[in-house]
């Protein structure tokens, strides 16, 4: 097929994604975030092209924008397409370069967001844009969504918008957003495309022990924080049993098809080996999983307090909620209560759809040497939200990367950047599918 996108939208996503970097729209959580410039950003692009916003808070600043574009099929499913305008907080004092300068430099835009997510934002804004000028209507209805608060609890976002604003979403039966169809480097010379087809749930657990308040010289046997520290020490060293959903099967298989290894999923770990570095693709999401993050306890060395508390990162994979839960149980034991901090649900979405088929098709179409594959996320996104009202969610932010780029280390991680070229070749893959979808 014929290049499709005009040039403009290929400098508009540069600068769209510079732009919104130096829109400092940092999430420390609690409330912590101000996401209305970024909107204001976003809603004034569409607006410039026709397509009309809707701005909606639930917490003053805490800003979303939605916007619909009519399809020429009136029959069609909607699509949603999302993504989040918040950014997790980046020291000053650890980058090269200062980490809300949307600097571009040698070909590549430097700066907080650069891949989780203005990038994608700036991609939304391009192509939609691009469309307007040259008179291009899609099949079907896309509704545009840009949210805040996806990086801490998404009450302020994608969860008040689902809960509050349904209405916005009438007709959506499948979203498109964040982390799929970025370029893998295998280390043999093979590029893969894993595009997200599912998300382990969120259990972020708050645990608590309780004792005897003593002086430190006593002995207790009734210790806060030895009730405490050892259930910790055994959710940390509790190895969880295999769980191979849908998609990680999936995965697996064509991984397997792909080296031309026998796909025997009776010994899964002797087929990881067998991957190589591809099996870092699967390996976050064979299991459940609960990482300790956070301890708090006592106030002063000679004095034993009557609590203590952790935090724990906890993953469950589709399905795998109540083993998940009674694991738990056991782990904490008589001791230490549990509860969940935050909670949200494990997706799992069909990749024998034609939605999953187009992403395919317009990925191989713009990086035809590319291996397209599915896979199941390690963490979570706003389509945990959306999927309240019904909607399947895919992960599909396409970047053409070059080797030695670690695409996972720019999640979160400092020096945070995007190359020119990648954005350029996601406005391409994005324009395709979309038009198609």
């Amino acid at each position: 097929m014929a290049e499709q996108v005009d040039g403009p939208a290929l400098d508009e996503v540069v600068t769209f994604t510079s732009d919104l970097i130096r829109i400092d729209t940092t999430n420390r959580g609690g409330g912590d975030c101000r996401e209305r410039p970024a909107a204001e950003y976003a809603a004034a692009r569409l607006a410039d092209a026709g397509i009309e916003p809707v701005l909606l808070e639930r917490t003053q600043g805490r800003t979303n924008v939605v916007a619909r574009i009519e399809g020429t099929d009136p029959s069609a499913d909607a699509l949603l397409l999302h993504g989040h305008l918040d950014v997790v907080p980046a020291a000053l004092a650890d980058w090269s370069v200062h980490p809300f300068s949307g600097e571009i430099r040698d070909g590549v835009v430097w700066g907080r967001g650069a891949v989780d997510m203005k990038n994608m934002d700036a991609m939304i804004l391009a192509v939609v844009r691009g469309w307007a000028r040259q008179g291009v209507r899609p099949r079907r209805d896309i509704v545009i969504a840009f949210t805040a608060d996806e990086e801490a609890s998404a009450e302020d976002g994608s969860g008040f918008l689902a809960d509050e604003h349904p209405e916005l979403f009438e007709g959506c039966t499948e979203g498109v957003s964040e982390s799929g169809a970025f370029t893998f480097h295998d280390g043999g010379g093979r590029q893969i495309y894993p595009i997200a087809a599912g998300e382990r749930g969120t259990a972020w657990l708050r645990l608590t022990a309780r004792g005897r308040a003593g002086h430190g010289s006593k002995v207790n046997r009734d210790n806060a924080v030895t009730h405490l520290a050892g259930a910790i020490a055994r959710i940390g060293a509790h190895e969880w049993p295999l769980r191979l959903t849908p998609t990680v099967r999936a995965a697996l298989t064509e991984l397997a098809a792909l080296y031309g290894i026998e796909t025997d999923l009776t010994d899964v770990d002797a087929l990881l080996e067998k991957l190589g570095p591809a099996a870092k693709l699967v390996e976050p999401t064979l299991r459940n999983s609960a990482n300790p993050t956070m301890l708090e306890a006592g106030y002063k060395i000679n004095v034993i307090p009557g609590e203590a508390v952790a935090h724990v990162d906890g993953r469950y994979m589709p399905g795998g909620e109540e083993e998940f839960r009674s694991t738990l149980d056991r782990l904490t034991g008589p001791d230490v209560d549990w509860e969940f901090h935050h909670r949200e649900v494990a997706l799992e979405s069909p990749v024998a759809s034609p939605t999953y088929a187009g992403m395919r098709a317009a990925v191989e179409e713009f990086a035809p040497e590319g291996h397209v594959v599915p896979f199941c996320m390690s963490g979570g996104t706003d389509a945990k939200q959306f999927s309240r009202l019904g909607i399947t969610g895919y992960g599909f932010t396409p970047l053409k990367l070059p080797d030695g780029y670690d695409y996972a280390a720019m999640f979160h991680g400092v020096d945070e950047r995007v190359p020119v070229e990648a954005l350029h070749f996601g406005v391409r893959v994005l324009d395709r599918f979309l038009r198609t979808a």
